[in-house]
């Protein structure tokens, strides 16, 4: 019983540790793998790619970007495979496609539709026509100033003398 027991538990063990192993990978697939995990965030990280992350989670995530890269899976396979997991929050740029296009163009439609606005208004406002300026009125008579006007009048050198 013993004998049977090692000649299938060994085997097993050998095979379970072959499959957690990591597949090796050519220089161009650990680049692509590379380049994967760093659009592919962290779970529990804020902000931080698996690439760069030291937690047990984003290890694990970047062994499954590598065993799909060498099982010749596209980039979209494998960004697939983790939004369906974890969801759109996964990916560190989420494609720019349903509600993710709203939130992208929003501020965009919101500045054209203020620049519109600003415009119709600017245009339908007619200019304040130009006020004529108030007509001055006649100076008050004032004696004292109406005799400083003769006294000057007659001064030599004025040009203008009068005889009183």
């Amino acid at each position: 019983m013993r004998w049977t027991l090692r000649f299938i538990a060994l085997p097993a063990f050998v095979l379970t540790l072959a499959a957690a192993a990591p597949p090796e990978l050519s220089p161009a697939q650990e680049a692509r793998a590379e380049r994967l995990g760093t659009n592919l965030r962290c779970p529990i990280c804020t902000g931080v790619p698996i690439t760069e992350s030291t937690n047990d989670i984003s290890r694990e995530m970047l062994r499954e970007v590598r065993e799909q890269v060498a099982a010749g899976r596209s980039d979209r396979d494998v960004y697939g495979y983790f939004v369906e997991r974890y969801g759109n929050f996964v990916l560190l740029d989420p494609p720019k496609e349903g509600a993710g296009v709203l939130l992208w163009g929003a501020p965009l439609l919101a500045l054209g539709a203020g620049g519109a606005v600003l415009w119709r208004v600017l245009r339908r406002r007619s200019p304040a026509p130009m006020a004529a300026p108030p007509v001055a009125d006649p100076e008050p008579f004032d004696p004292f100033l109406a005799q400083v006007q003769r006294d000057t009048a007659r001064l030599p050198g004025n040009g203008r003398e009068q005889q009183p």
